[in-house]
């Protein structure tokens, strides 16, 4: 015989973990579930005590609810007793506004055999969040489990562990369902921006370099923000162990991506520069810096460099000719590496890509040091196809910084 009984009550849940306090959770009745109430199939035995049991939960009768429920669990004999026997508990928990309850109530959902498929994921969902916020970790753990293994590949889900790995400083483990959510998600649509945030600072912690650098060119390839640009490439520098001249080639790259954001910036870029005697280079960085308001020209350690860099610049400029005439004379492309250097800090980008390319021509140089640097020249000459060919033929260490190069290229053009 069919009985048709109350409306299902849907459960909505908002899960927010991972130095976010969790959602109270929330639960709603669907109004076109309301309209089309589901019939169930109640065992001839379980009728009259699961019919006493709704008068009391609709009447508010605590005394009733109390004496009724127990008789009711106990006649419950198939799916459907069991499935409205526990949706009156739950409509029982919600009315008293009780955590304990509502637990009981849905872990009774999931015990009853009734529950669509449909509705599983959220009943995982809400014993998740609830023995979350009533301190049952591990519990919370098994549940959002259960879910990733009913939803593989629901990027949420992934998410939602992720962040439960997270809450339990488990970084590494958290970086790696950060990066499958990011994978499930892009076969979707978008990734969400905080997404990549959070897999970048899991990556960050744990020391990943691959995992910090994969993912930073990821956020700035989907957000390419000023902010996002200097926050990846300043993480990647901070996780890996990055030589002087290759942080120089990131921190210009974070002055070409127009992603300056204070003194300190222009200051490291400025001094790591003036070191590798580049006093062109040193000057238009302060200028720059000046001139963005960021830099005090009148502190002291501004003004120092700056009259340093300008004192030298005449001199360093009208010997460039013929240090390149000597330099490409010499049967090394050190001293050539050197001059193009030197042209480029000026801003003679053509000039210094013809300088690159004989010393790699001449040899004795690092390769991989010179196609970076012959490929920012080109792209800051605007010769996109060439810096591109020379920033593939970069490799080691300083792929990742040619790869950086050429996202931003690929943005500007």
């Amino acid at each position: 015989m069919t009985m048709k009984t109350l409306p299902t009550i849907a459960l909505a849940l908002a899960l927010a973990v991972g130095g976010t306090a969790l959602a109270q959770p929330a639960f709603a009745q669907d109004k076109k579930e309301e309209a089309q109430q589901r019939k169930f199939n109640l065992s001839s035995g379980a009728r009259k005590p699961i019919s006493e049991l709704q008068t009391a939960v609709t009447a508010n009768d605590e005394a009733g609810y109390t004496a009724k429920l127990p008789a009711a669990q106990k006649a419950a004999k198939n799916n459907d007793d069991r499935y409205v026997v526990a949706q009156l508990m739950l409509q029982w928990a919600i009315a008293k506004n009780d955590d304990r309850l509502k637990l009981a109530a849905i872990e009774a959902l999931e015990a009853s055999g009734g529950a669509t498929p449909e509705e599983m994921g959220t009943v995982y969902q809400n014993i998740a969040a609830l023995k979350t916020k009533l301190g049952d970790t591990a519990g919370a753990e098994a549940a959002m489990a259960k879910l990733a293994q009913a939803q593989p590949d629901n990027p949420d889900v992934i998410v939602t562990q992720a962040e439960m790995k997270a809450s339990q400083q488990q970084p590494a483990e958290a970086l790696q369902l950060f990066q499958k959510a990011i994978a499930a998600k892009k076969a979707q649509g978008p990734v969400p921006e905080e997404w990549y945030k959070r897999g970048l600072k899991f990556a960050f912690e744990g020391k990943n370099p691959q995992a910090t650098a994969q993912l930073s060119r990821e956020l700035v390839s989907a957000y390419p923000t000023q902010e996002n640009w200097r926050d990846t490439l300043l993480i990647y520098r901070d996780t890996t162990n990055l030589d002087k001249p290759a942080t120089i080639d990131l921190l210009r790259l974070v002055r070409q991506a127009k992603a300056m954001a204070g003194e300190r910036d222009y200051y490291e870029l400025a001094e790591a520069l003036n070191d590798r005697g580049l006093p062109g280079e040193t000057k238009a960085v302060l200028d720059e810096g000046i001139a963005a308001k960021a830099v005090d020209p009148n502190k002291l350690a501004f003004s120092e460099m700056l009259k340093s860099a300008t004192d030298k610049i005449p001199a360093d400029r009208k010997g460039l000719p013929a240090e390149e005439q000597k330099a490409l004379a010499g049967g090394s492309g050190t001293a050539v590496l050197g001059v193009a250097d030197a042209y480029y800090g000026y801003g003679d980008y053509a000039k210094a890509a013809t300088l690159y390319k004989a010393a790699l021509q001449k040899g004795g140089v690092d390769a991989n040091l010179a196609n970076t640097r012959l490929g920012i020249a080109l792209a800051m000459a605007g010769q996109k196809a060439e810096a591109e060919t020379a920033f593939k033929a970069v490799t080691g260490q300083r792929a990742d910084i040619a790869s950086f190069w050429m996202l931003w290229l690929n943005q500007r053009a």
